[in-house]
């Protein structure tokens, strides 16, 4: 049974202020930092800020602890709900409890903190992993999967201040046979990255932006592919690390236009955006396109997917809602989904939202926050899911590193027991264990 729930401020990997809970049972005290974006979609679950310009600019997040130590928790106990067996309980009863649709009352960043932090303690009372009990709380009964690494090793967009508006360039270790490997791979390659941009742009130029990837002084999507296919040769793994993964342009609109450089009028239209993505794939081997399209933007989403047999996530799109992901299915949209916790607000939530689209044959991403923090609570969801790939941001950056130190440790742990386990690698946006 649940003994105490507190909520505190913290801090996310940005500096700005975001939401813990502590869940109290007799098996311990459990901790659960949450996550925020920085582009964020209009359909995401509302995190809760205080407006007051005082405190953080505004960005403070009192209110939503208050609702954690003064509605939540108290109701909470009071219901005698146990997190070993009840979390979809829990989370359920906290959802009737904000009544809103989007968890405006409490908000999403007060709710998923108490469910995080309940799923640890449901997983210490079993005496499990907290990757197996959210193993078993998905239904999940294939082998484990460990997930290919995605890391975002250039910054661009509202992750960083350079001209360019695609936000991430992701190298992907497809070709490792373990993520001990696949983390080795990456870490080097970022490494050579960055004496390439020293050399070619200057030492200024390997700050890195929010998600520990560098924002050298490039304006449109091939230097920046160039960079990561030179660094990926220089490295040593031209054969086993796909260096061109891109996410969605900023200013992407419904009305149909995308800028292609954050600090230009260079508007395209979907069409010509279309035609943009597609001569980046004749030329680069990218295997996933990330919010190619605005979020409502369903015609273009459509259009482009009809002929599009790589994997096309969406991020905006979905917001991890099983309800816009049968809007897509309905449009066929897009092919997989893009889950973050935070936009949903619920751990259950997103598991149903991850179940949904395994059964439309989607492959599902996992994926971290621009203002992320130290908690690494998505490596285990990775692997309880069998997601088959994760972005976590850059080989960089305590709150980043976080997440594939966690997943090292759990290959380790599987290495040794007697469950059996694959890495992803190729096979990563539908695994098949069986055939890994």
């Amino acid at each position: 049974m649940i003994l105490d729930i507190k909520g505190a401020q913290r801090l996310d990997s940005r500096g700005n202020p975001t939401v813990q809970v502590e869940v109290k049972t007799a098996h311990g005290t459990f901790r659960a930092l949450v996550s925020s974006g920085a582009s964020t979609g209009a359909h995401e679950a509302v995190e809760l800020r205080d407006n007051d310009q005082r405190r953080y600019g505004g960005k403070g997040v009192l209110t939503a602890v208050n609702n954690v130590n003064e509605i939540i928790g108290p109701a909470l106990i009071k219901g005698g709900y146990d997190p070993h067996y009840d979390l979809k309980q829990i989370d359920g009863f906290m959802r009737e409890l904000d009544g809103t649709p989007n968890k405006a009352k409490l908000g999403a960043n007060a709710i998923l903190g108490v469910s995080m932090a309940c799923a640890r303690a449901g997983a210490a009372a079993a005496n499990i992993p907290l990757y197996e009990f959210l193993r078993r709380e998905s239904g999940e009964e294939s082998p484990y999967i460990v997930p290919v690494p995605f890391f975002n090793v250039l910054n661009g967009g509202k992750h960083s201040g350079n001209g360019m508006a695609f936000q991430e360039f992701m190298i992907a270790p497809t070709g490792a046979k373990t993520i001990e490997e696949g983390v080795r791979m990456a870490s080097e390659t970022y490494h050579v990255l960055k004496q390439i941009i020293a050399e070619k742009f200057g030492a200024i130029y390997t700050g890195i932006g929010d998600e520990g990837g560098f924002a050298p002084p490039i304006t449109q999507p091939e230097e920046a592919l160039d960079l990561l296919t030179e660094a990926v040769a220089k490295a040593g793994y031209t054969d086993k690390i796909k260096p061109s993964i891109l996410e969605e342009a900023e200013g992407a609109s419904a009305e149909g236009g995308s800028n292609v450089q954050s600090d230009a009028d260079d508007i395209k239209t979907p069409n010509q955006m279309m035609e943009l993505y597609n001569s980046l794939m004749e030329k680069y081997p990218i295997p996933l396109l990330e919010d190619p399209f605005a979020e409502d933007d369903w015609e273009s989403w459509t259009k482009f997917c009809t002929n599009y047999s790589e994997e096309l996530v969406g991020d905006d799109l979905l917001c991890t809602n099983v309800e816009r992901l049968r809007m897509a299915e309905s449009r066929r949209a897009c092919n997989a989904m893009l889950l973050k916790v935070n936009q949903i607000g619920t751990v259950t939530e997103a598991i149903d939202a991850a179940k949904l689209a395994k059964s439309l044959d989607w492959g599902v991403f996992v994926s971290h926050r621009s203002g992320e923090t130290t908690d690494d609570f998505i490596a285990d969801l990775t692997v309880g899911l069998g997601t088959g790939h994760i972005k976590s941001g850059a080989p960089c950056r305590g709150e980043r590193v976080a997440k594939y130190n966690r997943l090292m440790d759990i290959e380790t742990e599987l290495k040794g027991s007697w469950k059996p386990w694959s890495y992803a690698g190729e096979q990563f946006r539908k695994p098949d264990p069986f055939f890994i």
